[in-house]
């Protein structure tokens, strides 16, 4: 990460989360709250129940269940608008809704001056992603995006494999997912019209509330629980979702920030949903002593040609991947995340001589935001990193709603200069009551 990112990491710390010698407090231990506590939230908080989980909110009483059980002292609430404004003791939050909620809760928090862990991507829109980095920036709290990836062991071997020289100056990378499909079925419905029944909201959701600043629209099954992620106003698709992992290690590795340009290719879709397949192109400049480089992602099933280099009998995976391609060689790595990375093929990786770790090793991805919340210590998926990243990730699919037009981006201005009506794509109007 560049200096400003990891400086940002760092925080200030309320004294009674740090307690110590002269300074007693009622607890050594965080309070938690959980924004979106079904599902993926869930899995979030027992990651992090070494704290104490003090409040617990969720639209949707039968998906949060497990969780209301889990943690049964906790505080329910269904708006986390109320539970911020009462939860004077709430130290840090997890945020876990779909991603058209992420900014406004994170912001709602950041803006309480508590410390906030949320999923990938961190938002849905661009202009979300820069104001919630510059907000957390300013707040000084500790942030961590959910691309649990940037722990893996194979993530600093990337970076540090890539420093030393390895393959070389790199100036092309190739990453790829199968989502939206998985195992040759969908996870999530993409390039499909709107339905056109009107089912009763099913007992215990709070429709307008699970809506948030998302335009009005009737409930349906084909929205929720997890269809969400195909849909524009809620999700960005497979890119969204499995860019944010497989292209991170990327933009550590090559200190990537805002591209230049973007350009894509796609199946049919419409306004409704996203295609689903895409391709999408980044052109990113030069960084200090690293050359421009050309990023190429591939979803719905779509891979690049297999390298000449793969040794015989083996093939990429159809699931997850990147390639980095090197003036001197290429590095293959193979699932998501960023965690098996080889030089390719594999006698350059038995006769590839190491270099000495640099970089600190992962205490645990979630671990990381608990002790930068508590130390002001780094963590390394920050909203500084995972702004940028998210930025750069929904531009792609900016481009594809734009039926694949090259788009130049100025990013200083936040802005797309060659095309005015892609930047009507960059945010939307929140219906009334929402704010950023």
């Amino acid at each position: 990460m560049g200096g400003a990112a990891a400086a940002a990491a760092f925080t200030i710390v309320p004294a009674h989360v740090l307690g110590g010698p002269g300074r007693p407090a009622p607890s050594e231990k965080l309070n938690i709250a959980g924004i979106g506590v079904g599902g993926r939230g869930g899995d979030d908080l027992r990651a992090v129940e070494s704290e104490n989980i003090v409040a617990l909110c969720d639209v949707d009483e039968r998906r949060a269940a497990g969780a209301f059980r889990r943690y049964p002292k906790a505080k329910r609430y269904r708006d986390f608008r109320r539970m911020l404004e009462e939860g004077a003791e709430i130290d840090a939050v997890v945020v876990a809704t779909p991603d058209h909620t992420h900014a406004a809760a994170s912001m709602a928090a950041i803006k309480m001056g508590k410390h906030v862990y949320c999923e990938k991507p961190l938002t849905r829109t661009v202009y979300e992603a820069r104001a919630l980095a510059k907000a957390a920036r300013r707040a000084k709290v500790a942030t961590q995006m959910g691309n649990q990836g940037m722990a893996f062991e194979g993530n600093r071997l990337i970076n540090e494999w890539i420093w030393d020289g390895a393959i070389g100056p790199v100036r092309e990378v190739h990453a790829w997912s199968d989502r939206p499909t998985h195992n040759g079925r969908l996870f999530w419905a993409q390039g499909v019209d709107r339905p056109k029944e009107t089912p009763p909201v099913p007992d215990g959701l709070d429709w307008d509330l699970w809506l948030g600043p998302a335009p009005y629209r009737p409930y349906h099954p084909a929205y929720v629980p997890f269809a969400w992620r195909g849909w524009w106003d809620f999700g960005s698709g497979g890119l969204g979702d499995m860019g944010i992992h497989n292209v991170a290690p990327v933009f550590s590795a090559l200190k990537l920030g805002a591209p230049t340009s973007v350009d894509s290719s796609s199946t049919l879709f419409n306004n409704e949903t996203l295609p689903l397949a895409c391709t999408v192109h980044y052109e990113f400049p030069v960084r200090d002593e690293m050359p421009p480089v050309r990023l190429h992602w591939y979803d719905g099933g779509m891979i690049p040609a297999r390298p000449v280099e793969l040794d015989a009998g083996r093939e990429l995976s159809r699931e997850d991947g990147v390639i980095f391609v090197g003036d001197k060689g290429k590095m293959y790595v193979e699932g998501w995340g960023g965690n098996s990375p080889r030089l390719i093929p594999e006698q350059r990786m038995r006769d590839y001589k190491r270099p000495a770790r640099t970089l600190p090793r992962s205490v645990g991805h979630h671990r990381e935001w608990i002790e930068a919340c508590k130390k002001g210590t780094a963590t390394r998926s920050n909203f500084d990193f995972a702004g940028a990243l998210t930025e750069a990730v929904l531009l792609g699919t900016v481009s594809v709603r734009m039926g694949g037009a090259r788009l130049l981006w100025d990013s200083e201005n936040m802005k797309v200069t060659n095309l005015a009506e892609a930047n009507d794509c960059l945010h939307y109007r929140y219906r009334d009551g929402w704010t950023l």
